[in-house]
């Protein structure tokens, strides 16, 4: 079942998308407001999978609306309109889609179908990895299980994704996405990971980057972009 929020200054507006959509199915309306002020006072407390909004309202539009939400937390976006002129803008601003009262049955229908999709889709990315304690390294034609205690770092080049430890660096053909991922190897660089336990120092830089040096002695780099985060997980 997915929850929605219908944003809509027309009464009539409102009544019709919420029949059509209580025929759809698997749907629950779980508000509906006339203005985007008021939903933006209460959308927070929700957990609407997607605002169903018009953009043609009064004080505060429903474009404006949309781009006062936070990016990372607010539900998927369907503008329905009367108005077609804004469309670019719409998508430009991510929206899921834009629909044209009136509104067809089956245009709604494709509408209904990929935001299951989506949102069945979302769920399963939410669902929590589950770590890793071993590395598979290959040396020739051997595999080697590394224990993930004993790595130190990790990084890409040319020729692939290696892993390093005090007894010397192996290549992986997993990703540093995938170690980021389901390890404790944190992002230092865009080509770099490194174990928080094997840090032993970080030397800040004038332009606001950073090396950091490991116990066993290897020097890494640290961008501006993940030195914050670094700093926080030491409460530096």
């Amino acid at each position: 079942m997915l929850n929605a929020i219908i944003v809509d200054d027309e009464p009539l507006a409102r009544q019709e998308l919420r029949d059509q959509l209580e025929q759809a199915g698997n749907f629950s309306i779980q508000a509906e407001f006339s203005n985007a002020i008021d939903c933006l006072k209460e959308i927070r407390k929700l957990n609407a999978d997607v605002l169903f909004v018009d953009i043609h309202m009064p004080k505060i539009t429903g474009l404006e609306m949309v781009n006062m939400l936070d990016e990372q937390e607010r539900p998927h976006i369907v503008f329905v309109t009367a108005y077609d002129e804004y469309a670019i803008q719409a998508f430009e601003d991510n929206a899921f889609d834009y629909l044209l009262k009136p509104i067809e049955p089956e245009r709604l229908q494709k509408t209904l179908t990929r935001l299951n999709q989506a949102v069945s889709r979302k769920t399963n990315q939410n669902i929590p990895a589950q770590p890793l304690t071993l590395i598979p390294c290959y040396q020739q034609n051997k595999v080697r299980l590394v224990q993930l205690s004993d790595v130190n770092y990790a990084f890409s080049d040319l020729t692939g994704v290696h892993i390093g430890t005090q007894a010397g660096e192996y290549h992986t053909q997993l990703t540093l996405s995938v170690l980021e991922e389901k390890t404790e190897l944190v992002r230092c660089h865009r080509q770099h990971l490194v174990h928080p336990q094997a840090i032993s120092e970080i030397e800040l830089l004038d332009n606001g980057s950073a090396n950091l040096l490991t116990k066993s002695g290897k020097s890494l780099p640290v961008s501006r972009r993940y030195l914050k985060e670094l700093k926080a997980l030491f409460g530096i």
